[in-house]
């Protein structure tokens, strides 16, 4: 939120939200009640659907530079778009090697004949499936895939997201080395 909507924004929605103090850290654990009350804050605050700010999120998550390691870590998943499509069943796996106490929903992708795919998401809280399709709008641009994503709804604890990559050449996408940036030895 800080860092999308700015500081003075963040500090009326941590207000708002009974907040106190107003900052998290990334490896520690708060209760769970802090989540739906930042969220329909900011919903009141910014004027934005629940939905769209989970979304913001899960492309904050692959796009911004201060994120650039999950970024990485998400590369590493193939080769084109597709191919990371196909490793996302890994993901829960892979992120535990990292993040040891970091749970992930369980992911199930189907491929349908027409050449569509079915991300499915298994998690007893809601809204996985909303960051999950910010992160795959934010990787389809990354790899420079064009790719129509759809949330399509949750029953019970599954929420299920629609793909259909139209081409996977659409645009340059970023950079991405095997080897991540050299530390300036110089500098330190």
């Amino acid at each position: 939120m800080q860092d999308t909507y700015g500081s003075e924004t963040w500090q009326v929605i941590a207000a708002r939200a009974n907040i106190d103090p107003p900052e998290f850290e990334a490896m520690l654990h708060y209760d769970p009640a802090c989540l739906p009350a930042v969220l329909s804050t900011a919903k009141a605050v910014l004027n934005k659907p629940v939905e769209s700010l989970l979304e913001d999120v899960g492309i904050y998550l692959i796009s911004h530079p201060n994120c650039e390691r999950l970024r990485r870590l998400m590369r590493f998943g193939g080769v084109d778009f597709i191919d990371f499509l196909h490793s996302l069943e890994d993901l829960p796996e892979r992120t535990r090697l990292a993040v040891s106490d970091l749970t992930l929903p369980e992911l199930e992708l189907r491929k349908h004949r027409d050449g569509t795919f079915e991300l499915r998401l298994c998690s007893p809280v809601p809204g996985y499936g909303h960051v999950m399709v910010g992160v795959l709008r934010a990787m389809a641009d990354d790899y420079g895939a064009l790719a129509l994503l759809d949330h399509t709804g949750r029953i019970g604890d599954f929420e299920t997201i629609s793909i259909a990559v139209v081409e996977t050449d659409y645009s340059e996408g970023r950079r991405f080395d095997l080897v991540g940036p050299v530390p300036d030895k110089k500098a330190g």
